[in-house]
C-alpha cells in the first residue's frame, strides 16, 4: 500500500475522531450526536485499515475494532432507536 494512502488513512482517522468528539461534547441533541457517531465509525474503519497495514501498529487496529463496536452502539442509540432511552438517575446518591 502506498505511503500516501497510509498517511491519508492515519490523518483522516485522527481528524475525524477529533471532529466527532467535539460534536458529542457540544451536546447539540440526538441527531447531531448520532451523526457524530457515524463519523466515529468512519474514523475507526480508517484506523483499523491503517493499523493492520502499517508495520508495528496492530495495537491501534485492535483498539479501533473495540471502538467500532462502541461507536455502532452510539449510532443505534442515537439514530436508529426510535424512543429515547431512560435518563440516568441524577439524584447524586450511590
Amino acid at each position: 500500500m502506498s505511503d500516501t494512502l497510509l498517511d491519508a488513512l492515519q490523518y483522516y482517522g485522527a481528524g475525524a475522531a477529533t471532529l466527532a468528539a467535539l460534536v458529542v461534547s457540544l451536546n447539540l441533541g440526538r441527531r447531531w450526536t448520532g451523526w457524530a457517531f457515524v463519523v466515529f465509525v468512519t474514523s475507526s474503519l480508517a484506523l483499523i485499515a491503517w493499523g493492520f497495514v502499517q508495520p508495528d501498529s496492530e495495537g491501534i487496529g485492535w483498539q479501533n475494532i473495540a471502538l467500532l463496536c462502541i461507536n455502532c452502539v452510539g449510532v443505534y442509540r442515537y439514530l436508529i432507536l426510535k424512543e429515547k432511552p431512560p435518563a440516568p438517575d441524577s439524584s447524586g446518591t450511590d
